[in-house]
């Protein structure tokens, strides 16, 4: 007998996330480049610290998470009180639109533009809006032409993912103060700390009552597994997400983990560091060899191939040299692969393995 139950019918338009492949088969150790971890790993304090907590593993954690609060408006001159923190920013964003957005409603946001704003929109059970890029990057006019009085959420990745590319402040402030006063205006800063002298939109947040900011440990802070992410807001705002927020939805050892990674500030910058001067030999090496990529901000470049074909034959060649990337497909770019910028080593290698694929080819 058929069941009655259903779910709500925006779920089933929800296509399962897909994230970086992790494995090859027939090899044991592949080089994974697939999503934009940092290479180097976590802190040695934040390691430290988490293993510091680990027999306390049977006591509940902090419910207001005020440790970390406080360590991350320390390092980075924010108002504790206006910080959130979540199961890395995805769960931010959910509550974004759970709390904003619902039927009826819609959620903008542009062409390759992540993947969890339009899973997040469609559990909310609202409807999302894409907006068109420009040479793959935020096309603000565009974005504005497409809000409307049913605009409730508008989100942007600056820098962008898979892209890399940005949009200076001067464009972000003149989308903040264009769109719909019914509508938030939210800057996703997962890649913030790769983007020299860019605040991921805290000068905004601080200026705006219709801008929120989420950043995240996954990338920079090399915390991915551990999965803390936090959001920037008004106060008003602050206060309706916390409703929604479950009371230990960071365990113990996340909030010793990050906190500590937070801290250790040599850490990271000396991470973002390499990360830079990488990321300029890898993208100078791709373009020698006739593969193009847009400048990047991020901790990984967009390689773009000649089509799909010769996209897909790039990542098999790569893949029998042991190598794993992102071929985001899903993303609208079946011409491109996403490399994270790993070690000079790593780094090595991906330019070697793509020179003789391009000799070959």
């Amino acid at each position: 007998m058929a069941t009655q139950i259903r779910p709500q019918p925006s779920i089933l338009d929800i296509a399962l996330y897909q994230g970086g492949q992790s494995e090859i088969e027939g090899q044991a150790e592949p080089l994974k480049l697939s999503s934009n971890e940092n290479p180097f790993g976590p802190s040695p304090a934040a390691v430290a610290a988490m293993q510091g907590v680990l027999g306390q593993a049977h006591r509940y954690p902090s419910t207001d998470h005020a440790a970390l609060r406080a360590a991350i408006a320390e390092v980075h001159g924010l108002d504790a009180d206006r910080v959130i923190c979540g199961v890395g920013s995805d769960e931010i964003i959910h509550f974004l639109c759970q709390a904003y957005a619902g039927p009826g409603d819609e959620v903008l946001y542009t062409t390759h533009g992540f993947g969890m704003y339009r899973i997040s929109a469609l559990a909310a059970g609202a409807t999302p809006i894409v907006a068109p890029e420009r040479d793959r990057m935020v096309d603000v006019d565009a974005l504005l032409e497409m809000a409307t009085d049913k605009t409730r959420l508008v989100f942007i990745a600056n820098p962008a993912n898979p892209t890399a590319t940005m949009i200076p402040m001067a464009d972000l402030a003149r989308l903040a103060d264009g769109l719909p006063e019914t509508c938030l205006l939210i800057l996703d800063g997962a890649y913030a700390e790769f983007a020299e002298g860019y605040d991921g939109g805290k000068s905004l947040v601080e200026t705006r009552e219709t801008v929120v900011m989420t950043r995240t440990f996954s990338k920079a802070y090399g915390l991915g597994g551990l999965r803390v992410g936090y959001g920037y807001a008004p106060q008003a705002i602050i206060d309706v997400l916390n409703r929604i927020r479950g009371p230990f939805n960071l365990s113990g050892i996340a909030l010793a983990g990050a906190e500590a990674a937070v801290r250790d500030t040599e850490w990271v910058a000396e991470c973002v560091r390499v990360n830079a001067e990488e990321r300029a030999r890898l993208t100078g090496g791709l373009r020698q060899m006739g593969i193009a990529c847009d400048d990047s901000h991020a901790n990984f470049v967009l390689a773009r191939f000649a089509g799909e074909a010769e996209a897909v034959a790039a990542d098999e060649h790569l893949k029998t040299q042991g190598i794993i990337v992102r071929h985001p497909r899903s993303y609208g770019l079946p011409e491109c692969l996403r490399i994270t910028v790993g070690r000079p080593e790593d780094n090595t290698r991906v330019l070697d393995a793509l020179g003789s694929f391009k000799g070959a080819a």
